[in-house]
């Protein structure tokens, strides 16, 4: 019998930060082997975190599939994954240690004797590799298969850890597509996993500038103190992308930009800027923060005048010419799923009564870009003449979370020369330029994170279900409108910046949209 590996941890303070948290014993099922997440995203992270010494030496990845692989088929799948995507550069020694802990197991989700292999493979990798009981079940797969591998895993016994061990079980967004299905999500997972064992994963926020609108805020004085409505006019948080659908329409169609981005990514963002500073950044603390600002939310009357929806139309995108979303394969040409979608949002809070907060995602924008705008109040009394200032904008704080991750602080500052001019300026600043070691890819911290217990940076479920109370009332004006033959989602050319009705959104206040 092969003697498991030693895995050890230096003795520190847990409390420091500065040192790197190193997993402990554990494997990972990974169910969707096959998909683009799990090549592009989910393998090679592990295979990061192992070229960064952040995964025990006994660590066992076992993929489950229906194909007729082998362990070494598998394997080849994963080399090719990491060649293609890994971040970090490939070591073979690296490689070899993580290689001799990767498992398949073949079969369908309604295969008994499948989940009957997979239990036995845990057992022997337990053994063998010294993963101690400890496995984490990632499920990268359609939400419409999670009963069933759920159910699985409780039949065969494989949801309950014995002694200290743990188990745990990783789902991907959408989590639901309303608010009752999520309820029902929700329903299946509770149901064998409690709470503090369920992490569904929301990518954007183990991205490191999103982590920073927490240290921005709080560990900076000179923020907070103008980190509301007397100063602040209003926020914007935009995720654009420059591509369209791709070879997804199986999947986007019926879905669309709102519920498939604003639902989780926009929203979370918006809970991160208007929270109150939270008594610790430990998971519940957090959490009860998110929770309070989302519950908090509450929407214009006139959706018909502060939401905006649309589809790409044929165009110009990065120097090529490219096809509407109603030409794509796979659509319908009566499709009224939305690519482009705006909706503006009231905070009511003291903190933040009266600012709006403007949210918006699309594909085929000008420009692939994700960022939060603090957008500040003019100045109460300008002593200069109007010709002074004619190219003066309002303040802002632009959070940059990608693609290049930093913050631009754009204020009003004199022209050289004798005149009392006074321009916008930009003070920039850069994480590849003020730090030597880049950021780590999202999926690296949040696989690390499930691997120690560790869940700040993930939604809990009463996060989602207040998220789809925010959206599913405006998704039932979108439909109601198609009904009735109202409205339809406006075409706008690829390339732009949206459709004309979402300018007209912020024109109605008086505001415009800022051009990344």
């Amino acid at each position: 019998m092969t003697t498991p590996p030693v895995w050890s941890n230096p003795l520190r303070d847990p409390r420091d930060r500065r040192l790197p948290r190193i997993a402990g014993p554990s494997g990972m099922v990974l169910f969707g082997v096959t998909g683009d997440l799990s090549r592009k995203k989910i393998m090679p992270a592990i295979y990061d975190l192992a070229n960064r010494g952040l995964l025990p030496p006994g660590f066992s990845l076992t993929g489950f599939a229906r194909r007729d692989w082998a362990d070494q088929d598998f394997a080849q799948i994963v080399h090719d994954s990491v060649k293609a995507h890994a971040r970090t550069e490939f070591r073979e020694e690296v490689w070899q240690q993580l290689a001799e802990g990767f498992r398949f197991v073949p079969g369908n989700f309604d295969d008994d004797q499948a989940f009957e292999r997979l239990r036995r493979t845990i057992e022997e990798l337990d053994e063998v590799r010294g993963t101690g009981g400890n496995h984490a079940f990632y499920l990268a797969i359609p939400p419409g298969f999670f009963a069933d591998v759920v159910g699985q895993l409780q039949e065969h016994g494989l949801t309950e850890g014995r002694g200290d061990s743990w188990r745990r079980v990783v789902v991907e967004k959408p989590f639901g597509h309303d608010l009752e299905s999520a309820r029902q999500l929700n329903a299946v997972l509770d149901e064998v996993f409690p709470s503090g064992s369920i992490f569904r994963i929301d990518h954007y926020l183990g991205k490191e500038t999103v982590q920073n609108i927490l240290a921005l805020r709080f560990a900076n004085a000179m923020f907070e103190p103008i980190w509301n409505a007397n100063y602040v006019d209003h926020v914007q948080i935009t995720m654009a992308e420059d591509v369209g659908i791709g070879g997804r329409a199986g999947y986007y169609d019926g879905i669309g930009a709102a519920r498939d981005v604003i639902q989780n990514h926009l929203l979370q963002l918006m809970a991160l800027v208007a929270m109150e500073e939270p008594t610790s950044f430990d998971a519940e603390s957090l959490r009860i923060e998110k929770q309070k600002v989302l519950s908090s939310v509450v929407l214009p009357r006139r959706l018909d005048l502060t939401t905006a929806r649309g589809q790409y139309a044929a165009g110009w995108a990065g120097g090529e010419e490219v096809i509407g979303f109603l030409e794509e394969e796979g659509i319908k040409r009566t499709s009224s799923t939305e690519t482009y979608a705006a909706v503006t949002l009231n905070v009511d809070t003291r903190r933040w009564a009266g600012v709006p907060f403007y949210l918006r995602t699309g594909k085929r924008l000008g420009r692939r870009v994700t960022e939060v705008a603090v957008v500040f109040k003019r100045a109460p009394h300008l002593p200069f003449a109007a010709s002074s200032t004619e190219e003066l904008t309002q303040n802002a704080l632009v959070i940059r979370v990608q693609p290049d991750e930093g913050v631009t602080m754009r204020f009003g500052s004199k022209v050289p020369g004798t005149q009392m001019e006074i321009r916008d300026v930009n003070m920039d600043f850069a994480y590849g330029g003020a730090f030597t070691e880049s950021s780590p890819e999202a999926y690296e911290r949040l696989i690390l994170d499930v691997l120690l217990g560790d869940p700040p940076l993930f939604p809990r479920h009463e996060e989602v279900e207040l998220s789809w109370k925010i959206l599913d009332p405006i998704l039932e004006h979108w439909a109601k409108q198609d009904e009735q033959r109202k409205s339809k989602p406006e075409q706008y050319e690829s390339g732009g910046w949206g459709p004309s009705s979402s300018d007209a959104m912020l024109a109605r206040d008086g505001r415009v949209w800022r051009r990344p």
